[in-house]
């Protein structure tokens, strides 16, 4: 930009201003297009999402490769419905067995499979796909009975009519479908007993009600039969609510409407109120036995839930396999009430029984080997499938998204063929898998962090060794070469100082042996101690005297207490300890200064503590000197291997002693290593 000299500003820089905000303006204003339309973009994409309508009918499977082949050629999601049995029906097992089937096919192809229950299909359908954004609906038509085409057709029809913005897509049917797969009953099966029970309630009310002291009028007496009605709904279903409503009007007609012990009927008018008191009889009775079906549904999920929540707790809990299977097993059997076995692949891919909550049985061999089919093709065997269904357990492959991980075996004593209990055990089962993934991940974690570890160790290690044994070495060899060459040329004085260097180096390279081989033993754990009554003093002696050449003009001031007792310890081993804190305080003090070694008794404990006068240790790096390798970062030019100290921990620990460290008040650190207990022997013994 140029300025003038009257402080105004050149056209042309007015211009490039303008310029420059122009751009900046298009360039905001691209953004701003840009990210509305990836906005719209993910809009519309979620806007695509299919949902395919399955049962349990064989003709699901092509809804669902139809569902599958439409989302990848939109490339969008794709989900898939199933709607619990209307409260007035109850399907044969034959279909709860095939609506299973068909929500594990969902699972393999990677797709969400859903449940719910519903009493209006349409609404249903239509209701879960705008909570869950779908653009695309893809149900079948009947193809069957002309039942199933007249109440599957209305369903059709109800579903394109309320489904507004959303595509419906409608699949005909194969006529050819055979229609024992959709047998209906009414009702559920019930025993005798109820039935049983409700004539006789009946009949008891009809003499009770026919009695001369009796002041109720027929109205009344009419209503009066709808309490069988209601109890037969609400204590065994829809079923002997309807009998109990047909035998009360049946009771009513024949005592109470004239003429008398006749089914006839003399007032024509009693017809209507026969239909009025079936009908509410009947509505009656399909509400009350709704409630109590949903009643047993919200248990049942309840149920569910808790199982699914208390086994998911204790795979969080448990990071070992064989704690995480063993819990599993466990809570399974106390749960659902069934033998559990879990069979998993060794390491050559051949099944074995991992964990079971009951004993082995003579036939073991024998499910083991149908577990391995099982591993092998993925399909569940057993009961309540379509293979060997009348054996008396069922065995169900434990699969994630990537692979099948074991077979779990379930054996019933009487098998319950639910869908809700084909539900609960594949939840299971795909738990079971998730915990099996979860603590073989953090094995292999664990595993890879211990060979990082030990890589790095590995190289802290030989890179320490070859630094500190080149020293010695070289000094030691240089001392040698020079008397070995020209020997002639020294007086005994300076032989003996070079045979002092040598013998120094040697004491120094024995010295780091000695401390590998004792971390060897210690991460190994055959460090045994030979534990003996010793003189303290000796074993400091003999300390300070492989050391003596190491002082290099620093002073070792002594102060040891008078009358110490004996310790009971392994001499040699404590030697090292005591060796190890001296060589680490001649280390780290600098030449001319003092070293402090003070034995003393305080509060029934046997103190040695070693003081020099260096720089101390950094706050943060304090509570890390014991460990293995660790080195001063402020003091990095000092030569070591990060051993010793660690040494003296892991001899002390072994003695069942202590050992800590402080820094001092003015300079320096202090390590204090403490005897107590059966380690000092008392002034009587």
């Amino acid at each position: 930009m140029i300025i003038n000299k009257d402080h105004s500003i050149d056209n042309s820089d007015v211009r490039q201003i303008k310029n420059s905000d122009d751009d900046l303006k298009k360039k905001q204003a691209s953004y701003e297009s840009t990210k509305l339309a990836c906005a719209q973009n993910q809009g519309e994409r979620n806007k695509r999402k299919i949902l395919v309508c399955i049962g349990g009918s064989p003709f699901s499977k092509k809804l669902i490769y139809t569902a599958r082949q439409m989302a990848s050629d939109m490339n969008t999601q794709w989900m898939a419905l199933s709607i619990s049995k209307p409260i007035y029906f109850n399907y044969h097992p034959q279909n709860q067995n095939m609506i299973a089937e068909n929500e594990r096919l969902v699972d393999e192809l990677g797709a969400e499979a859903y449940n719910v229950v519903g009493r209006r299909i349409a609404d249903t359908i239509i209701s879960f796909a705008k909570q869950h954004h779908i653009g695309h609906i893809i149900i079948g038509q009947p193809g069957s009975s002309f039942l199933f085409n007249l109440l599957g057709g209305m369903t059709v029809n109800r579903v394109i009519q309320k489904s507004g913005n959303i595509t419906v897509h409608v699949i005909p049917g194969d006529t050819k479908e055979k229609s024992n797969r959709r047998t209906i009953r009414i009702g559920a099966q019930q025993s005798a007993t109820s039935y049983i029970i409700l004539t006789a309630l009946i009949a008891l009310m009809t003499l009770f009600l026919k009695g001369p002291l009796i002041p109720f009028d027929q109205v009344n007496i009419l209503l009066l039969f709808l309490l069988p009605v209601l109890l037969g709904a609400a204590l065994w279903g829809i079923g002997p609510g309807l009998y109990a409503a047909v035998m009360g009007v049946l009771s009513f007609d024949f005592f109470f409407v004239p003429p008398f012990q006749s089914l006839s009927v003399g007032d024509l008018r009693y017809i209507s109120s026969f239909v009025i008191f079936l009908i509410v009889a009947v509505l009656t009775a399909g509400l009350s036995s709704g409630l109590k079906q949903q009643l047993e549904i919200a248990q049942q999920n309840e149920r569910i839930t808790s199982i699914l929540y208390t086994l998911s707790r204790k795979i969080t809990i448990m990071d070992q396999l064989d704690q995480t299977l063993q819990s599993i097993v466990q809570k399974i059997s106390e749960t659902i009430g069934y033998r559990v076995t879990i069979y998993l692949p060794d390491e050559k891919g051949k099944l074995k029984n991992a964990v079971s909550s009951f004993s082995v049985q003579e036939n073991e061999e024998r499910e083991r080997l149908i577990a391995e089919w099982t591993y092998r093709h993925g399909v569940p065997v057993g009961r309540g499938s379509e293979m060997l269904r009348e054996m008396n357990c069922f065995f169900l492959p434990m699969r994630t998204e990537e692979q099948i991980h074991g077979v779990m075996s379930i054996h019933y004593d009487k098998f319950p063929n639910t869908q809700e209990h084909r539900r609960l055990i594949e939840a299971i089962s795909r738990l079971t898998a998730l915990a099996i993934v979860r603590a073989r991940s953090r094995e292999e974690v664990e595993k890879a962090r211990l060979t990082a570890e030990s890589e790095k160790l590995h190289v802290i290690l030989l890179d320490s060794i070859s630094h500190e044994l080149r020293t010695p070495l070289s000094t030691m060899i240089g001392s040698a070469t020079v008397l070995y060459e020209n020997d002639e040329l020294f007086s005994q004085k300076d032989r003996l100082e070079l045979l002092k260097t040598i013998r120094h180096g040697a004491i120094r390279m024995n010295r780091i042996v000695t401390n590998l081989l004792g971390m060897v033993k210690l991460e190994s754990g055959m460090l045994k101690l030979n534990q003996q009554w010793c003189d303290l003093e000796d074993i400091i002696g003999v300390s300070i005297n492989q050391l003596k050449d190491g002082l290099q003009d620093r002073n070792l001031n002594l102060t040891i207490e008078d009358d110490l007792p004996p310790v009971f310890v392994d001499e040699l081993l404590f030697e090292q300890a005591l060796t190890n804190i001296l060589s680490n305080a001649m280390k780290y003090s600098p030449v001319g200064s003092s070293i402090h070694l003070d034995v003393h008794q305080s509060g029934g404990k046997l103190n040695i503590s070693v003081s020099d006068q260096g720089e101390g240790v950094a706050p943060g790096e304090l509570s890390h000197i014991f460990d293995k390798f660790y080195r001063l970062k402020t003091n990095a030019h000092v030569p070591g291997t990060g051993l010793g100290l660690a040494i003296v921990k892991g001899i002390v620990n072994a003695h069942g002693a202590n050992v800590t460290a402080h820094n001092n008040e003015e300079k320096g650190l202090t390590i204090v290593l403490s005897l107590s207990g059966g380690l000092l022997k008392n002034r009587g013994q």
